[in-house]
């Protein structure tokens, strides 16, 4: 398949993104096509839409192999369900799949045309492969059952940022961010109440601390990209709770390596 468009979010890595698409409204995106398919007769009709499907590559999470059934982090990583049954990027072809609110279509920037959205769940520069319509006479289907998905219960963090560190956050991000942290951006098997965690987010790197369903932010400093070597889980970790934790919830296993 060709890649049509990149998208533009606030994640430069994948630690802290939203598990789905529309769970953190406030997230603010851009679709900014390829060269080839920047054409304004392709998105014509296409502001008449309130939202957007996205499909697109789990490209971080690519590998050789598949394995039939995975863990879910939903579950608390202790029992089984078939690839299929599960939104897991480890599969045969890393394909994601997200629904996204179409807030404007740019036609002014040099890009354009330019799709403005909100709600997205995809990583700075996440490769696009398709995008059409949604269309509620087709794709909402109210009496639908959720597997297991709907059997954990929900549950959100109160979210604490003392004015000195929210003094240093833009105002136009602090709303996603309290968004992305109420969500529990922590992988599912890290529940250490001492740890501090640090996410990445706009420019920042946010660190923060949970206990008893507080979280509370420790420190925001500039964020620096710095260069590090991405090595396969699998070369490391042999057991596949740990690689499909990681995985699924969005985190990163980076090693920091000094050339002698």
């Amino acid at each position: 398949m060709k890649i049509i468009a990149r998208i533009r979010s606030d994640f430069p890595t994948k630690f802290g993104i939203p598990r789905q698409s529309g769970r953190v409204e406030e997230l603010a995106a851009c679709i900014v096509f390829e060269p080839e398919y920047r054409v304004r007769e392709a998105v014509k009709g296409l502001e008449d839409f309130s939202h957007i499907w996205l499909l697109w590559e789990f490209s971080q999470s690519i590998r050789e192999s598949w394995s039939p059934t995975v863990r879910p982090p939903r579950l608390g990583g202790n029992e089984r369900m078939g690839v299929f049954a599960t939104r897991s990027p480890f599969r045969p072809n890393p394909v994601g799949l997200s629904c996204v609110k179409l807030e404007k279509i740019d036609m002014e920037s040099k890009e354009a045309p330019v799709l403005i959205v909100s709600g997205a769940d995809l990583m700075d520069g996440t490769p696009i492969y398709d995008i059409k319509p949604y269309l509620p006479v087709a794709d909402c289907h109210p009496e639908a059952l959720g597997g297991f998905a709907t059997k954990v219960e929900q549950h959100f963090l109160q979210v604490e940022i003392p004015e000195e560190w929210k003094a240093r956050i833009p105002e136009d991000k602090l709303s996603a961010l309290e968004g992305v942290l109420r969500e529990d951006p922590r992988p599912a098997y890290q529940k250490n109440p001492e740890r501090i965690y640090g996410m990445p987010f706009a420019g920042m790197d946010v660190r923060f601390q949970v206990k008893n369903g507080i979280l509370t932010v420790c420190e925001i400093t500039e964020y620096k990209n710095q260069t590090k070597f991405k090595i396969p889980l699998t070369n490391f970790l042999s057991d596949d709770i740990i690689i499909n934790e990681l995985a699924n919830t969005n985190s990163l296993f980076e090693i920091e390596v000094s050339l002698k």
